[in-house]
């Protein structure tokens, strides 16, 4: 049986002022790439999790503000019930998949930092759901969804929009591997919550493949602290 989803808005562009869509072009620029260049010149090794959940909580507050805006969004229980399938599904053919490439290519990674250091590993599963996939799914695509829409529209465009900034933010880890991970699963992300309009459906989908990087031998890519 196919997904019923909430009703997306259309994937038109809004008609606004030519002037306010390039202001918010640029604005979108500046905030998800010059800002992070500048972070990952003047701040490197710096832990970018306490600015997440400044910023996170900035979102939350600007989103709560706008008229309009459903708050639904950032929870939609039913939406969660009904992607959970779809989540665990596609998880568990990734988490195969990412098992069969690091006993191949890294076997000396494979379960290493929870091998090597349950404690944290532990800390990390419990805190990173909470700490960093939902503040990022809040900035990356509950705000860049409704901030950016009379640009990017909310269909496609909207979906490449917040991939690439997604992608991007992970040029402080300093390693090809995840810019072009998390440019894909922001890609994933973007569709889920497109489709889904539930920021926790996407958030639980986001924290089970933070949860399967830092296990499965990948942490060292996208974590300072799993090496």
């Amino acid at each position: 049986m196919a997904e019923t989803t909430a009703a997306p808005a259309s994937s038109a562009v809004e008609q606004v002022p030519v002037g306010k869509r390039v202001y918010l072009l640029l604005e979108y620029a500046v905030l998800f790439f010059g800002v992070i260049a500048v972070f990952d010149t003047v701040a490197d090794g710096v832990s970018p999790i306490p600015f997440l959940v400044v910023l996170g909580v900035g979102c939350a507050i600007y989103l709560y503000r706008q008229p309009g805006f459903d708050r639904e969004d950032l929870i939609r229980l039913p939406a969660v019930r009904e992607h959970v399938p779809s989540i665990l599904g596609l998880w568990a053919a990734a988490t195969v998949v990412a098992l069969i490439c690091v006993a191949l290519l890294l076997p000396e990674d494979l379960f290493g930092f929870p091998r090597s250091d349950p404690a944290r590993w532990a800390l990390v599963a419990i805190a990173y759901p909470v700490f960093s996939a939902y503040p990022q799914e809040l900035i990356f695509r509950a705000f860049l969804f409704r901030r950016y829409r009379h640009v990017f529209g909310t269909g496609p465009g909207m979906i490449l929009a917040s991939a690439a900034a997604f992608g991007f933010a992970h040029i402080i880890f300093s390693n090809w591997f995840a810019v072009v991970a998390t440019t894909i699963g922001g890609l994933l992300f973007a569709y889920r919550y497109q489709r889904s309009r539930s920021l926790l459906a996407v958030s639980i989908e986001h924290g089970l493949y933070g949860l399967m990087i830092f296990t499965v031998g990948l942490g060292q890519f996208v974590y300072h602290g799993a090496g």
